[in-house]
């Protein structure tokens, strides 16, 4: 594909560009891991009714949740030397053994009123000693939840960053009916695949979906009246509000930290430029006033800079103005095509797509050092969106199959890839942390 139609291809919809065809069913494939992944078993939890099976296997999600981070080696249950559901019940020597160095043990209980309390501990087997431990009330609709919450527990107590599991993600799906006309969908799932909710359906192109700080709202891109519109739709009611829809392009929408404002490209005075938004007031700042093209605006995590995508200097490259207005600067100088900046929620890097016109793979900018390192090794990977906890980027990739989600961590030391529904894929966003 060519860089120039590639660089604008998010503009270029207007005009009936559409994207490549893929296949999603829920799969995670672990294509590449640690070398030496922390040995863990997480025993199944006792069950307190005795008749019928638990609404959630609460463990078989914590062990899908670490073995899916390729950082933990999960034993199989049949391995198991005992299957202890209290602390009491632990015999370390067995465990020891067999050179098992963490293990989880727990309980799932039906209260009277018909909700759940959900037990576990967290073993240092070596120590014979709880690392940690808790009793979470829990719903049968949060069952799910409640498991990837102690996901998040066990995760950052042993690798000392706070786990992702209890996130979710959102992404752009397109459906060729049997008419051959398109269907797209937004949807929104947990970060495991699971849960997939269709927020939106379109006969008409959707595109560039922007979590909200709190997890409550979507900003995205619909061409559902044969222009591109931005939209903000509240997740629990459905509600939405058309918040952009001047004469040209609207698109690229990013929430500020603060969750008030929102970074936008307009093209209503004749060039796509950035502007910022209120949201409450629907005033807007225009941040750039350049001959170029200027789209792709992202907040760093503090709210006082934006990065986007120009071709100012005759190729897309990534600049960075302060958000309170001032003069651009340009970040990147590796290579001739850098675009989608990102953030990490340390404002230590940012993720870009890096291309050289025959490959566009995902790339890490180290802000001190500037320079580029090349994480992906596929040939047309786009879209990159870190976790909240910055340990892995998702994006999307596409390879003989067509166009799937996949996920690499910061280091390159684990890649996943993830396959959900039928259809294409586009544009996956990870979602922040959020309370209940």
């Amino acid at each position: 594909m060519h860089r120039t139609n590639r660089y604008f291809s998010g503009l270029l919809l207007a005009c009936g560009l559409l994207f490549n065809a893929g296949a999603w069913a829920v799969e995670f494939i672990i294509d590449k891991g640690v070398e030496n992944p922390i040995p863990i078993a997480i025993v199944p939890f006792s069950w307190s009714q005795a008749t019928g099976m638990p609404p959630v296997d609460v463990a078989t999600v914590i062990s899908d949740d670490l073995t899916r981070s390729a950082r933990f080696a999960s034993m199989e249950e049949k391995n198991m030397p005992q299957q202890p559901h209290d602390f009491n019940e632990i015999q370390f020597k067995d465990w020891q053994r067999l050179g098992m160095e963490n293990l989880v043990v727990g309980q799932l209980k039906q209260t009277d009123q018909g909700d759940y309390l959900v037990d576990f501990r967290l073993v240092d087997v070596y120590k014979g000693k709880q690392i940690a431990g808790f009793s979470i009330p829990s719903t049968q609709l949060q069952l799910r939840r409640t498991a990837h919450e102690i996901s998040d527990i066990i995760y950052e107590k042993l690798i000392g960053v706070r786990g992702a599991f209890a996130t979710r993600i959102v992404y752009i799906t397109v459906i060729k009916t049997r008419e051959g006309a398109k269907k797209y969908t937004l949807q929104v799932s947990d970060a495991d695949g699971y849960n997939p909710q269709v927020l939106l359906d379109s006969k008409e192109p959707l595109l560039s979906p922007s979590w909200s700080p709190d997890g409550k709202k979507l900003a995205y891109v619909s061409f559902e009246t044969k222009n591109s519109a931005v939209y903000i739709q509240d997740l629990l009611t459905g509600a939405r509000e058309k918040v952009a829809s001047n004469p040209g392009i609207n698109s690229a929408p990013a929430w500020s930290p603060d969750g008030t404002r929102l970074a936008l490209t307009l093209s209503m005075e004749g060039n796509p430029e950035i502007y910022v938004m209120h949201v409450a007031s629907k005033q807007l700042r225009r941040m750039t006033n350049n001959a170029a093209i200027d789209t792709e605006p992202t907040w760093s995590p503090d709210g006082k800079l934006l990065a986007f995508t120009s071709d100012r200097g005759g190729g897309p490259q990534i600049y960075e103005i302060p958000a309170d207005g001032g003069e651009p600067k340009r970040l990147t100088f590796d290579g001739n095509y850098n675009t989608r900046p990102v953030y990490s929620p340390d404002n230590k890097h940012m993720a870009v797509v890096h291309g050289d016109g025959n490959t566009y793979r995902i790339g890490l900018y180290d802000r001190a050092s500037k320079q580029i390192s090349i994480l992906t090794d596929s040939h047309n990977d786009e879209s990159p969106s870190f976790a909240p906890n910055g340990h892995m980027i998702i994006y999307t990739t596409t390879g003989a199959r067509g166009t799937a989600l996949a996920a690499i961590s910061v280091d390159g030391s684990v890649h996943q890839r993830l396959a959900l529904q039928d259809g294409e894929v586009r544009e996956p966003a990870w979602g922040p942390f959020t309370n209940r």
